[in-house]
């Protein structure tokens, strides 16, 4: 049985919608502790508190549906996935809690197994340890993380340092909810996924390590909520607004020809929700074509980190934008 014929959405493909979660998320009351140093009020990826002097644990969760039928493969990317975020605040992982929900009954041990193992594969490749975790029994299978990582307090990047004239350098990508899709629906072929699965396998540890190098100055990583999303949180952070040079997007070869060709069988639903969301904070100059619209909009799983960094950095990556003084968040794309 193919594992993503399980599963309602695909990755980060099945993650609420942005635009319903957060009004949710602002409600709750904010932490008061002077330690707790990033919450949930910038939209970071993971929260940070400081536990002595020149120590802070960075502590993230996710877990998500099927991406692809290989359980191995699914397994490293769900981990992988999860690690991107405490890369993305700056800091190292060290632990890790598997997170289970699987249908042993009607898949199988062997499975599971599979799965687990792709996931302890890639959070070993991290340095770090894979120290238990809580399974239940549910129809769909959906696999991930609780991640523990360090950091010394002064090193820790968020979403809210950006400055106007910061490049925006993008170290993967994009277009892993476009390949997961089109796969899920017999319009991918197999060399296309293999792709895919490479890029969403590829750890953000040297990412960061660019990252930190160039002097980076606000950092996030990009998942579900697509580019412009997690642009839009950045900037919104950083009090600024960005600009997005539509061609400088990277993407996984073959997939613009998806976009282009066969748009309707290769957009993800969660992908459609974030360009709905998108037309609240977002606008598009009349030249960028359709495929390069909902490009910047895929709903991405394991992608790579987005630095502001200062200009003519180097950093290595793709440098897809700016960000520029004006209404904080908003974005325009050219």
């Amino acid at each position: 049985m193919k594992l993503t014929s399980l599963s309602h959405g695909a990755g980060c493909g099945c993650k609420l919608p942005a635009a319903a979660l957060g009004p949710l998320v602002r409600a709750l009351p904010a932490p008061v502790d002077p330690a707790v140093l990033v919450g949930s009020a910038t939209s970071d990826d993971a929260g940070v508190v400081q536990v002595a002097d020149d120590l802070a644990i960075v502590q993230t969760v996710d877990f998500f549906t099927p991406i692809v039928d290989d359980p191995y493969d699914f397994g490293r990317i769900a981990a992988t996935n999860a690690l991107s975020d405490v890369y993305a605040m700056g800091g190292r992982p060290v632990s890790a809690l598997n997170l289970v929900a699987f249908p042993l009954e009607a898949l199988g041990a062997e499975v599971l197994a599979e799965i687990l193992r792709g996931g302890h594969d890639a959070v070993a490749a991290a340095g770090a340890s894979v120290v238990g975790g809580h399974s239940i029994d549910d129809p769909e299978p959906k696999y991930g993380l609780a991640v523990t990582g360090v950091v010394r307090p002064e090193d820790v990047l968020t979403n809210a340092g950006g400055r106007a004239g910061d490049e925006l350098v993008l170290t993967k990508p994009l277009g892993a909810g476009v390949v997961s899709t089109a796969a899920k629906r017999g319009i991918a072929d197999a060399s296309l996924v293999a792709l895919a699965v490479e890029v969403m396998t590829t750890l953000n540890d040297r990412a960061l390590e660019a990252a930190r190098a160039a002097g980076a100055r606000a950092l996030t990583d990009v998942t579900g909520f697509g580019l412009v999303g997690h642009l839009h949180e950045l900037a919104r952070a950083s009090g600024c607004s960005a600009e997005v040079v539509a061609a400088a997007v990277p993407s996984i070869p073959g997939v613009l020809e998806l976009l282009g060709d066969e748009a309707e069988g290769a957009v993800a639903g969660g992908t459609r929700r974030n360009r709905e969301w998108a037309a609240a904070f977002c606008s598009f100059a009349a030249d960028v074509a359709e495929p390069l619209r909902w490009l910047v909009c895929d709903a991405m799983t394991s992608g790579g980190l987005l630095a502001a960094v200062p200009a003519g950095s180097g950093m290595p990556g793709a440098v897809v934008g700016r960000l520029v003084d004006g209404p904080a968040g908003s974005i325009s794309v050219v």
